[in-house]
């Protein structure tokens, strides 16, 4: 693989996090990896306008393994509400393909970076604020589940993350208990990483000055090493939310966050 040392252990080191984040939490880890991601490509001498695209996609990549570790363990603890899986997935499926196939390659990097900012900082809000549902709200009927479907999907495809960012409050604004959220949300992940990896693939086949090892807008250097280690670190990340303080801890990482967020739009207003 065309990697130095030193990114050969920065995106092993990036696969530990992010893999254990996406099994305490939930998330897929773009939201960890794309700021990251970005840093990688621009000193490894991609251009700039390519930079924030080929984060976002190479992060999506790495969530189709993360997601079938996370909710294998997930699942074995009978945690994933697999009937908001089959209802979701559909309009997932379609505001993937509609994101990645064609809003992403006609949105310039910089536009994307700052649309990403703004979900990082909403996740953040979100985790902040831990809001209580009214206990009479129920799960939605059918077609707003495939019209939430649809949201998650296509902002999903545009900010190279897993729907966690969405799916958890939106489950949780719904009554859904913490846990089964989590859970729910990396099954979610599987189907959106799926479609929009496609996606990606097909809009950026041939677009030129992509480096080395790259299908299109992803990187696969970075996928592969990615991958390995967060398959393995995304079960451990779904023991400990069986007894860590998840409430808590997303606390914290929302402080991280917003931290992320001030550095993309940076970033972005500098490509």
């Amino acid at each position: 693989m065309d990697v130095s040392f030193v990114e050969l252990i920065s995106l092993s080191s990036l696969g530990i996090v992010t893999g254990f984040a996406a099994g305490l939490l939930g998330l897929g880890g773009g939201l960890i990896l794309v700021p990251f991601l970005t840093v990688m490509l621009e000193q490894h001498g991609v251009a700039p306008e390519l930079t924030v695209k080929m984060a976002i996609a190479t992060a999506m990549g790495t969530i189709v393994f993360t997601s079938i570790a996370s909710v294998s363990a997930h699942h074995k603890r009978g945690n994933v509400r697999w009937d908001i899986v089959r209802s979701l997935s559909p309009g997932i499926v379609l505001g993937s393909w509609i994101a990645s196939m064609g809003l992403f390659s006609h949105i310039k990097g910089a536009y994307l970076g700052l649309i990403f900012s703004a979900f990082i900082a909403f996740s953040a809000y979100q985790m902040f604020l831990d809001k209580r549902p009214e206990p009479t709200r129920e799960f939605p009927k059918t077609f707003v589940r495939w019209i939430a479907g649809l949201a998650i999907g296509l902002l999903s495809g545009l900010v190279g993350a897993g729907g966690g960012f969405i799916s958890v409050p939106f489950m949780l604004f719904c009554n859904i208990p913490l846990l089964n959220a989590v859970a729910t949300s990396a099954a979610l992940g599987f189907p959106i990483a799926l479609s929009n990896v496609l996606g990606y693939t097909v809009s950026g086949w041939s677009v030129e000055n992509l480096p080395a090892h790259s299908m299109g807008y992803i990187w696969l250097p970075a996928l592969v090493l990615i991958a390995t280690f967060s398959s393995t670190t995304a079960r451990l990340g779904v023991r400990a939310a069986q007894t860590w303080p998840v409430k808590r801890l997303k606390r914290v990482f929302a402080s991280l966050l917003v931290f992320l967020a001030a550095y993309m739009i940076y970033k972005s207003l500098s490509i």
